[in-house]
């Protein structure tokens, strides 16, 4: 599959303030798509664009391949970080309304709607007013609002926002539903945990600029530590090796050995194993330690302050 969003060389800047500086950022289809940057970074004003809300100063964005047009944003999704429902208006008539404002007519509306309702047990809001709900439960409408007429892409900027873990699980597992049924996603968030739980590909937005964009995994490896955990047996305990590892930590646990060993530059996980087996050492278990997404951010970003 190709890219169902291509954004080329997109600038944007309100007066002599530079918002975007020339990012370029593909979103795959079919895949679960990661933006991510602290506050002020960008990340909205691209969203903005793609949805066609704001104007670029430069560059342009693809949908499928050709130029994207209002049309095509008919098939977007677009939850924004500024919840905005009609407060006075009651929760049936918002979310026919909004559903019928992205091209889906009364009948059809109803139908999914109410499926929507009954999967979320919220059956008997329809008739309450928006100003009635909990910011949690206002959450809860205006993501079926976004979803509801089964968008190609959804953009889904801090989706998790407002929802306690219970509820914020029922938002995960729709997205993981979403995207197993087709759906492309697009998540903005400050949520680390949900990037590696969910997101197949991510780009990172700091200061305006593109820092980094690839696969979840690759960037994980890239920004890894060379570091390896080692779960062992036995009287015998391993030693530093020279020229292949050093022994950060080793700590005894109901009788088993965990330890953390720091591979030289250059050095295989297969070399440092067959150390290991040299030492004697009985192994129950050996795997690279992945540094977190959350410690990728926050070196990418002070790095580049």
């Amino acid at each position: 599959m190709g890219s169902i969003i291509e954004c080329r060389d997109i600038s944007k800047t309100f007066g002599e303030k530079v918002a975007l500086d020339h990012v370029s950022v593909n979103i795959p289809e079919g895949k679960i798509f990661g933006l991510l940057g602290p506050n002020g970074a960008g990340k909205t004003t691209l969203i903005r664009i793609i949805n066609r809300i704001t104007i670029p100063s430069g560059g342009e964005v693809m949908f499928n391949g050709r130029p994207i047009t209002q049309e095509d944003v008919r098939k977007i999704g677009y939850l924004p970080e500024e919840r905005g429902l009609y407060k006075k208006m009651q929760v049936g008539d918002q979310c026919m309304y909004l559903a019928q404002l992205k091209g889906m007519s009364a009948s059809d509306a109803r139908t999914e709607l109410k499926k929507w309702f009954d999967r979320f047990g919220i059956q008997d809001w329809w008739k309450k007013k928006i100003e009635e709900l909990s910011k949690g439960m206002a959450q809860k409408v205006q993501f079926i609002t976004t979803v509801v007429h089964k968008p190609s892409l959804m953009i889904l900027d801090e989706p998790f926002s407002g929802f306690d873990p219970v509820n914020a699980e029922i938002i995960r597992q729709e997205i993981l539903r979403l995207n197993k049924e087709g759906a492309t996603i697009a998540l903005s968030t400050h949520n680390m945990e949900s990037v590696e739980e969910l997101c197949d590909e991510i780009a990172l937005i700091n200061k305006s600029r593109l820092v980094i964009t690839g696969g979840v995994n690759d960037i994980r490896k890239k920004y890894g530590n060379n570091n390896i955990e080692l779960e062992y047996t036995g009287d015998k305990v391993v030693a530093d090796a020279d020229g292949i590892f050093t022994v950060v930590s080793d700590e005894v646990k109901g009788g088993k050995h965990d330890a953390v060993l720091a591979l030289e530059p250059e050095v295989t996980t297969n070399q440092a194993l067959q150390a290991i087996i040299g030492q004697e050492i009985p192994v129950s278990s050996f795997r690279e330690l992945m540094p977190r997404m959350n410690d990728i951010f926050i070196k990418l970003v002070t790095e580049g302050a």
